[in-house]
């Protein structure tokens, strides 16, 4: 059965509309939204043929659970994916880069984290079905159509899931402040799976215990720790320019 919900933002739809406009049931645009942003909006419906209703704001509301919407939303399906993580590792021409999320349950903090794996290459995301954050309107949004590019992977058991990227030959590297190797004297060489845990507490112990090995972000101020997010994208910039630089 194919499932919908609703996606909010200029951003977020514009991409959508870009990458999937088949995807889309309908856009609800704000009356009252009559500027440059909106009348970009409303000529991209037109030329893809997608349907557009204007509508109150309180609609808008009702419909995105927020009254941040930026004055639109819109009525979409889940766009196609590969039904399984094994199948997009099979159809990989190149050595696996994965970020899985151990238990990040802010939804501004996973469409960050979709937006660095955008940006830096990423095969796909992964994360816990069980408390943590899914695919949201607001991560749709803050994702501005990354959670539209980003395979993105809930599993019932992620140390299973874990175990069974290792059995495919993909080094698990976790980040921990307190990890003996730092990540500027790592060989980031091969398939590679980055695990990091939520803010504050981290991975949980059975995801710590999974990893092939844990490594730890250098910093020289004061502050012990970073946001997910960048920590994410700290890493992975790391093994995308160790991954350009060698080829």
């Amino acid at each position: 059965m194919t499932t919908s919900h609703y996606i909010f933002g200029f951003h977020a739809i514009t991409s959508r509309l870009r990458q999937h406009p088949d995807s889309i049931k309908e856009i609800y645009l704000d009356t009252h939204r009559q500027d440059q942003r909106a009348r970009d909006l409303i000529k991209l419906a037109e030329n893809t043929s997608t349907r557009l209703i204007l509508c109150d704001p309180d609609r808008l509301g009702r419909m995105t659970g927020t009254v941040h919407h930026q004055g639109v939303a819109a009525h979409v399906t889940k766009t196609h994916q590969p039904a399984t993580l094994e199948d997009l590792l099979e159809a990989l021409t190149e050595p696996a880069l994965l970020l899985v999320l151990d238990g990040v349950q802010d939804p501004h903090n996973l469409g960050a984290c979709l937006r660095v794996a955008d940006a830096l290459g990423v095969h796909a995301v992964i994360a816990p079905k069980d408390r943590a954050a899914g695919l949201t309107a607001t991560v749709h949004k803050v994702a501005s159509g990354a959670a539209d590019t980003v395979p993105f992977f809930a599993v019932t058991n992620l140390a299973r899931t874990l175990r069974e990227l290792k059995d495919m030959g993909i080094w698990i590297m976790g980040t921990a402040a307190d990890a003996d190797s730092s990540l500027d004297n790592m060989t980031l060489s091969g398939p590679i799976a980055w695990v990091l845990g939520a803010e504050g507490e981290g991975m949980r112990r059975l995801t710590r215990e999974t990893c092939d090995q844990l490594v730890r972000i250098p910093m020289v101020g004061h502050i012990e720790s970073l946001n997910v997010s960048v920590s994410a994208g700290i890493c992975l910039f790391e093994t995308y320019r160790q991954r350009v630089h060698n080829t």
